[in-house]
């Protein structure tokens, strides 16, 4: 059985986990970090603590009514991305532990065909 990282849970709920083949599972926001479990396989889970956290970029549609899916960034381990049933609720989670300016939005299409212009 796999040990939590959080003592408190603070948010839960259904998530993927997009790393090529999709991950179903849930997502647990709790005091100490970020973790990810499968539902399928209780050997496939993430833990990230807090401080490895570097940035939370989201994909941001329709002025904010539209989020499918949002990518963890850390320090050493790369970038996680995970879609959730309400990924506002998600990220409103994770704004209590991680600072309000590292917290970003993509760049939308029209942004990156700009960007290979220049």
């Amino acid at each position: 059985m796999v040990q939590s990282l959080n003592t408190t849970s603070d948010y839960v709920t259904k998530a993927t986990w997009q790393r090529g083949i999709p991950c179903y599972g849930q997502i647990m926001i709790g005091d100490k970090g970020f973790e990810f479990y499968n539902d399928k396989n209780v050997l496939d889970y993430i833990q990230i603590p807090w401080n490895e956290i570097t940035y939370v970029v989201a994909d941001v549609h329709f002025k904010g009514k539209y989020i499918p899916r949002f990518e963890l960034r850390t320090r050493n381990n790369g970038n996680f991305i995970f879609s959730a049933k309400q990924p506002i609720f998600v990220l409103k989670a994770i704004r209590k532990y991680i600072p309000a300016d590292h917290m970003r939005q993509a760049l939308s299409l029209w942004q990156k065909i700009k960007l290979r212009f220049k």
